[in-house]
């Protein structure tokens, strides 16, 4: 039998071999080493390897036979033998180069030995491979046997297996001491077992015991496998390497099922290391059976390929005419086996699974359990056969529970794997069956929103096999409506799927889509106005959303007042948010201009004519008709379309690389201007149909914000088109009560003001506004004794328009002027002949007693906002007549407002925390801090080198003299009221937060009795108790805020810093802070950076804004900022507190 072929390579000969070398041709090459029998014995290599030290002992008697031969030695060769002479000196030569590459002198182990790994005969295919790093080259060196071969640099996985193999057939004892040495040591543990340990197994659990017990004595808090030295970064991944390249080796060489004892002790070892109670010894344990257990996986799906491909092949035999009976019967013997070593792997995973795997998937450790996790979801996918089964999946759907969040992430990314295939749905089926409340749950109200994203992108896949129930659909429809942006996020594409499923259940209702297309006839591209297919589409969305809204619209309107009340700004409600993530999902959205034709539809007319139903086009529009709830669901679809419409057309004037072209921002202005043409068009016609609802008003005036109004210049015919939408607007501002419409009517007249071009018709019909507000105010005040209620009612309605209208436009000259004498009524001539300033003071004054009345109490609030608003336009015009020097004629007087203010205070001392008491003391320090910052504001001329002209004491006086009669400190009187307040504030955060407060030192500050307004807090659900503790938190930070700027300001009495620092670490971060700004300024810094001052400055001033704004000082800033503000009375601080108090002055106040 010939031993090898030509193709076989050449092994490189010693030099003893050129003399001893054979004349004839037959016999020229060594053995191979190469089984190609992946089955071979461990023996007959081994037999082989020995032979190699001695050439010509094997083949001697072989050698003298031949030579003796007569026919090789008398006479001459024939033709036939100098053929084969060339042609096997032809195959040497070619054979010579690659045999002689392989001829190295260095140390490095290479795989050329008997007992290839893992390759059963085939060279796989080289995977790129990156450089690794290894642990600290100090450990490998220090170690010795096993781990120091796996460690050492040159050494291969692959080539340390091989040759274990082979020492493990030499001596198995010996080689078995060596690899548990070596997961001793990956542990940690530097002890080590001996063979009479390994030669008697049974002894194995009483040895670990022993290795535990020094292990503990050694304190060693970390271990190699969660190692974050450096150097480790591998370590994982090379001890997992190794044990699977030993699985595969010992598989390729056939000793896994000849050598039963190889895998019986490594597992009596290393599963009972795995029940250790010392976390390295189990998680290392652990690890390296679930990699065994991989390993046999692999090689369990191999042994099924490849006895599938046997069975094939004897099938094809067995049908072909001419049998041949010994091929089936080796075909046959060949499955036998095949089936014969998959039995025996099978049960070896069994065994790990069993001993390992069942324990170790609840550990304590939760980085074991997530080890267990991924390890279960790769068998799965390795050896479907044996894992893709109910009685292994429940292990990840009982890890759905585990209290550590990467746990029940990395269970949904596995389960995801799975539902991507539709082949494996019925394997599942009943998996998904019990474990489907689990997935809601998880989707609905997980800790983590990481792992709620997941699942319900998990659960997206699930709807797409067909195994969720209608109910649970509805349910995650529903979290279109969560307050977290990536869950909506999440949902959309789940939510537009379900609105595509509606359509497509209405469309073969309808009769398909030929059905359709006769009821609706050609479409027009231009004409909105007539039906289309696409409505009925925005009709099933709008159903969808309608009733996933369903279940939350009782929390809506306290949610919304909430979240307006701590914002200090109109909210986007649940639906604006929802509409926002739809808009990117739901297909025919971005043709925003047949919703709003849709909107705009009249179903009335449809409704009225129900005779005519057989009509196919009535029937289609009574299929789309809409109701009321509907079309607010739509309008706030619509209006985030064009949001979304105008951001992709920004969006595509840059490519990838953020580079634009003249074409895309050509193409993106043509997408603008579009958009802006065409909203210009429905924008009046949505306000007449849709201005009568509160709701639905607020929705449609928010358009007018994305609008570029420079479009009217191509439309306007003597600016009549857009004069025509101011009138409406401010139709919507004058007969609307409602806070949403009047805030959204003014921010659009705001936006409209903001276009130079357009700026005359503006103030014309703004200008319009307050002579119809001033008007209604003077005739509701003569008339609100004799009116009632209704009169209190308008009363409030027209103040609450007038606060709104100050906030956005100069109201000095409209709040001083006088009464026309005819206008004067002779019923009140004393209040109605006054300024409007006047009439706001003395609402004030005299309707602050009437506690109960939330009329009268949003009367006097909305009064006061009005009344602020006003005196920050006069400090304005004050500062920038200064400035420009203009002569100043007269100097305000806001001593009437002040003590309005105070006696609101006063009024309303039993109150407690009265909201109308935190606005009038919110509004006091306002207004002292306010007119305190114009003590540094100096004509323009000398701001030019101040430090040159003016002396730095006299600086402000020889500016303008005048100005320094309205800075006025606050009296001692007020400062008690305040303080209390502050108190009340500060005891009603501390028991809705349960803290503690420092024990009063002062008893006579808060005299006032305590209110019992919340002694049924406890009683309130646990959402509306964390919402009123917001709240809370809230005032206390507002108080406190612009009691810190008074101080700062220095009309505050300085000695009031100690009653506020008193709690400073009890109440929370936030109030911290707020209070960091009174601590003093660090000494300065000696590297002056004129940068880094200027960024300080503006720091400062932006802090006292924010506070003046209301934001209670809530916003982190760092104390080096206060050292602008804190020192504004010496030299080096004059500017940058001037500028402060500039900014504070100009600053605008949106409710």
């Amino acid at each position: 039998m010939e031993l090898s072929d030509s193709g076989t390579p050449q092994p490189v000969l010693s030099p003893h071999d050129g003399t001893d070398r054979r004349k004839s041709g037959r016999v020229k090459q060594k053995p191979v080493l190469l089984q190609t029998d992946p089955n071979a014995m461990i023996g007959s290599s081994s037999a082989k390897r020995k032979r190699a030290g001695t050439v010509e002992e094997p083949d001697t008697d072989g050698v003298e036979s031949e030579e003796s031969s007569p026919d090789e030695s008398d006479g001459d060769p024939d033709e036939e033998e100098l053929k084969e002479k060339r042609r096997k000196s032809r195959s040497k030569k070619t054979s010579a180069k690659p045999a002689a590459k392989k001829a190295k002198t260095s140390k490095q182990k290479t795989t050329t030995l008997p007992v290839r790994p893992a390759t059963n005969g085939v060279k796989k295919p080289a995977k790129p491979r990156q450089a690794r790093a290894r642990p600290n080259a100090a450990i490998a060196d220090d170690s010795t046997g096993l781990f120091a071969e796996i460690f050492s640099q040159g050494h291969t996985v692959d080539a340390v297996a091989a040759e274990w193999i082979t020492r493990y057939d030499q001596h198995n004892a010996n080689a078995m001491c060596e690899l548990v040495n070596f997961v001793l040591k990956c542990t940690g543990c530097n002890s080590q077992v001996n063979v009479h340990d390994i030669e008697d197994p049974d002894n194995a659990t009483s040895k670990l015991d022993d290795l535990e017990e020094e292990y503990q004595a050694q304190n060693i808090t970390d271990y190699p496998l969660i190692s974050k030295a450096k150097g480790y970064a591998s370590f994982r991944s090379i001890v997992t390497g190794f044990f699977h390249s030993l699985i595969s080796t010992a598989h390729a060489a056939g000793i896994l099922y000849t050598d039963l004892a190889l895998i019986e002790n490594i597992e009596i070892w290393v599963t009972s290391m795995s029940s250790s109670a010392i976390r390295p010894f189990r998680h290392t344990a652990t690890v390296i059976s679930l990699t065994m257990e991989s390993a046999l996986c692999t090689i369990l799906a191999d042994l099924a390929d490849s006895t599938a491909k046997t069975v094939r092949q004897k099938e094809g035999e067995q049908k072909k005419k001419a049998v041949n009976k010994q091929r089936v019967a080796s075909l046959q013997e060949k499955v036998n086996e095949g089936e014969r070593k998959s039995g025996l792997v099978d049960t070896m995973l069994e065994t790990i699974f069993s001993a390992v795997y069942a324990h170790r998937y609840r550990d304590v450790d939760p980085k074991i359990r997530l080890d267990c996790v991924t390890a279960l979801g790769n068998w799965i996918a390795i050896a479907p056969d044996k894992f893709f089964v109910s009685s292994y999946l429940r292990y990840l759907g009982w890890v759905l529970s585990d209290i550590s969040a990467p746990n029940r992430a990395e269970v949904v990314k596995q389960l995801a794997k799975l539902y991507k295939s539709k082949d494996d749905v019925g394997r599942l089926r009943a998996f998904t069956e019990k474990f489907r409340p689990r997935f809601v749950e998880m989707a609905n109200q997980d800790a983590e929103l990481h792992v709620r994203v997941a699942t319900i992108e998990m659960l997206d896949l699930v709807r797409e096999q067909g195994l969720l129930e209608p109910t649970d659909i509805d349910q995650i429809a529903r979290l279109i409506f969560d307050t977290a942006p990536r869950v909506r996020k999440a949902v959309a594409g789940f939510f537009a799927e379900n609105v595509s499923d509606l359509y497509e259940s209405v469309v073969e209702e309808l009769g398909g889509e030929e059905g359709i297309a006769e009821m609706v006839g050609e479409e027009e591209p231009d004409d909105f106005n007539e039906p289309r297919k696409s409505w009925l589409m925005f009709k099933c969305l709008a159903e969808v959303m309608k009733f996933a809204a369903e279940e939350d619209e009782d929390g809506e309107p306290f949610f919304a007042q909430a979240t307006e009340t701590l914002t200090g700004s109109h909210a986007d409600s649940r639906y604006t948010l929802a509409a926002q993530a739809v808009c990117q999902s739901v297909p025919n959205l971005e043709d925003w201009e047949v919703l709003a034709g849709y909107l705009l539809y009249d179903s009335s007319s449809t409704a009225a004519n129900t005779q005519h139903a057989q009509s196919p086009e009535t029937h289609f529009r009574q299929k789309c008709q809409l109701s009321g709830y509907e079309e607010t669901l739509l309008l706030e679809v619509l209006n985030a379309a064009i949001k979304h419409r105008l951001f992709e057309a920004s969006e595509a004037e840059a490519d990838k690389k953020g580079k634009k072209s003249k074409a895309r921002v050509e193409e993106a202005q043509e997408i603008q201007e579009r958009v802006a043409l065409h909203l210009a068009q429905f924008l009046p016609r949505l306000l007449r149909k849709f201005g009568a609802n509160p709701t639905t008003a607020a929705i449609v005036l928010r358009l007018e914000h994305v609008l570029n109004l420079e479009i009217f210049e191509e439309l306007r015919q003597d600016s009549t088109t857009f004069a025509a939408l101011l009138d409406d607007i401010n139709k919507q501002f004058l007969t609307h009560v409602n806070q949403g419409v009047l805030t959204e009517a003014s921010n659009a007249i705001l936006h409209a003001r903001s276009y130079e071009d357009l700026e005359e018709v503006t103030e014309g019909k703004v200008q319009k506004l307050w002579s119809d507000t001033i008007s209604a105010l003077r005739a509701l005040v003569i008339s609100k004794d004799d009116g009632g209620d209704s009169a209190l009612s308008e009363l409030t309605n027209t103040v609450s328009r007038i606060a709104n209208l100050a906030s956005i436009s100069d109201c000095v000259s409209v709040f001083e002027a006088e009464p026309l004498s005819s206008s004067t009524s002779k019923k009140s001539p004393t209040v109605a002949a006054k300024s409007p300033a006047r009439i706001l003071t003395h609402l004030i004054c005299h309707d602050h007693a009437d506690n109960d009345n939330e009329s009268a109490d949003e009367l006097v609030t909305s009064a006061i906002k009005a009344l602020t608003f006003y005196n920050m336009w006069l400090v304005r015009s004050l500062r920038t007549a200064v400035e420009s020097n203009t002569p100043i004629s007269n100097l305000p007087d806001y001593e009437p407002f002040a003590s309005a203010l105070l006696s609101v205070m006063q009024a309303r001392s039993s109150s407690g925390i009265d909201t109308v008491r935190l606005a009038a003391a919110g509004a006091y320090l306002d207004l002292h801090t306010l007119y305190a910052s114009l003590r540094h504001v100096s004509p323009a001329a000398s701001k030019t080198s101040p430090s040159k002209t003016t002396p730095p004491n006299k600086r402000s006086q020889h500016s303008n003299p005048d100005l320094t009669s309205l800075i006025r400190t606050i009296p001692a009187d007020a400062t008690t009221i305040l303080v209390s307040i502050f108190t009340k504030a500060e005891k009603d955060f501390a028991r809705k937060s349960h803290r503690n407060l420092e024990p009063a030192t002062d008893d006579a500050v808060d005299t006032e009795p305590e209110s019992d307004d919340d002694e049924d807090e406890e009683e309130e659900e646990d959402e509306r108790k964390k919402t009123q503790l917001l709240l809370s938190e809230k005032r206390l930070c507002e108080v406190a805020g612009k009691m810190v700027l008074a101080i700062i300001g220095g009309v505050l009495d300085n000695n009031v810093k100690i009653r506020l620092t008193r709690n400073r670490q009890r109440l929370g971060l936030n109030f911290k802070d707020v209070l960091a700004y009174l601590d003093p300024p660090k000494p300065p810094v000696k590297s002056s950076n004129k940068a880094v001052k200027q960024g300080k400055s503006k720091a400062a001033s932006n802090t006292v804004n924010s506070a003046a704004k209301g934001d209670g000082g809530k916003k982190t800033m760092s104390k080096e900022k206060v050292v602008e503000v804190s020192s504004a009375e010496e030299e080096s601080g004059g500017d940058e507190e001037e500028e402060m108090n500039g900014e504070l002055a100009d600053d605008r106040i949106e409710d």
